[in-house]
């Protein structure tokens, strides 16, 4: 999942979505449950509260207040344990009573931070308490005999509040770590399940352009069904293109060759210098003629998908063909083929090429020719790799500045030895249709090197 891909994308997306979803649910859940302790705890201080009232309510008649004996906490009882409580006379402030536990310190209380604690009810906040404490603070207004009012606190250590609330905290961050991780990895199934079919047409047209195959399955999921269709028609009709190409040119070779193959046969029944010369001139006619016939059908051809030829059976009948026609000299054709090359285009224009390289190399040769295939690789990982053809024999050879005129179409640069002039043409030609190339060099035999390169599989 690199690049640009879909693939990409959609994972991106489904685990941003899980993330952020987990992560606001764990910062809702954590108020939540905070919330809630806070509410538990503040129960716990109101019951506290309820008993303070209550033991000072007992008292109220008698004209004075002093402490509660218990309000069902040890803890007020322990010096700077966390746990307090005040009262204090509404207006003068003065402090009337307060717990063992706070030894003289001030307890800071809510109405002391701008709260309004009005009679009946309850302010509640969190203050710093003395030894460096963070206290949870509940505070309510009583008047006990209808002329005085109090302010009654009640204070608790909200570390114990702290601490349970961070102990959830990390349980919530490890359990939604734990969800988030199957959810990152629930997407990437679900994307590589989702996307599969895709990749399962990608092969399925991998092997329609390798011949492999004809057209694409018919198990395919229906939001990709019609595109499949839609391919399986346009290789259709690109097959019925070739084919009417292939009609088209059959037909124009036949209303052209006949004429000329009737004028030959007139002029070779003349025994003078014009019937000589039109006898000539007709199979000139007759070469170009054939020349550019191919030239279409190569067109047509090479435009068409699926179509793979297999290398090493081509070169293999073409070396002995060629050892039977050159059978006189006694040649030596060596061959070296790497196994399992396939070229990517039609046998005959394969066989073409390689016949006009493979016979202009024993016409010129003094007795060895080496014919040998690979796959070259290229520098740029993004560029295919091509079939490297490469003919040589150990002829006299061409210098440098003939080379480039022995690719021109018609160019004989020896009249002595039979041919049209076309061979190697037809190879520039068929390289260049084909997005290959076409050189010529010198041979490590001593001759002439022919390099063709072709698109492979």
């Amino acid at each position: 999942m690199t690049g640009n891909s879909l693939a990409r994308r959609f994972f991106l997306l489904a685990a941003l979505w899980s993330l952020v979803s987990l992560a606001v649910a764990g910062f809702v859940l954590i108020a939540v449950y905070r919330d809630f302790v806070e509410r538990s705890f503040d129960d716990r201080l109101a019951v506290r509260m309820k008993t303070l009232v209550a033991g000072l309510a007992d008292q109220a008649d008698v004209g004075g207040f002093r402490a509660p004996a218990d309000l069902g906490e040890a803890r007020f009882d322990v010096p700077l344990s966390g746990w307090y409580w005040v009262v204090r006379r509404v207006g003068d402030e003065r402090i009337v009573l307060a717990s063992p536990s706070l030894t003289g310190e001030i307890l800071r209380l809510p109405s002391d931070d701008g709260a309004t604690v009005a009679r009946g009810r309850v302010a509640v906040a969190y203050v710093d308490g003395p030894d460096l404490q963070h206290l949870r603070v509940l505070e309510r207004t009583v008047d006990f005999d209808g002329t005085n009012e109090f302010r009654l606190a009640v204070a608790a250590d909200a570390g114990e509040l702290d601490r349970d609330v961070a102990g959830f905290r990390w349980r919530a961050i490890a359990v939604l770590g734990l969800v988030g991780f199957g959810s990152v990895a629930s997407a990437l199934f679900q994307v590589r399940l989702a996307l599969a079919p895709l990749e399962r047409m990608r092969r399925a047209l991998a092997r329609i352009r390798t011949g492999e195959a004809a057209r694409f399955d018919d198990d395919l999921p229906n939001e990709i069904a019609p595109l499949a269709h839609e391919l399986d028609a346009l290789v259709d009709a690109n097959r019925e293109a070739m084919e009417r190409a292939r009609t088209h040119v059959g037909n124009l070779a036949h209303a052209l060759k006949t004429p000329l193959a009737v004028l030959v046969n007139e002029a070779r029944g003349l025994d003078t210098p014009l019937a000589r010369h039109v006898v000539e001139q007709a199979d000139l006619m007759s070469g170009h003629v054939q020349h550019h016939l191919d030239r279409a059908r190569l067109a047509a051809q090479r435009r068409v998908i699926g179509v793979v030829t297999e290398v090493e059976p081509v070169i293999e009948r073409m070396a002995r063909a060629m050892r039977r026609i050159h059978a006189d000299r006694d040649l030596t054709i060596d061959v070296a083929v790497a196994p399992g090359l396939r070229f990517r285009g039609e046998r005959e224009d394969f066989e073409e090429a390689l016949g006009n390289l493979v016979d202009n190399a024993c016409k010129w040769c003094r007795g060895r020719v080496a014919i040998s295939a690979e796959i070259e690789e290229a520098a740029d990982r993004a560029v295919a790799p091509r079939l490297l053809l490469v003919v040589e024999d150990d002829g006299p050879g061409l210098p440098p500045e003939a080379r480039a005129k022995a690719l021109e179409r018609g160019r004989r640069l020896d009249e002595t030895v039979p041919g049209s002039g076309l061979g190697l043409s037809i190879v520039v030609e068929t390289a260049r249709l084909y997005g290959g190339s076409f050189e010529l060099g010198a041979s490590r035999l001593g001759g002439l090197e022919c390099r063709l390169r072709l698109p492979a599989l």
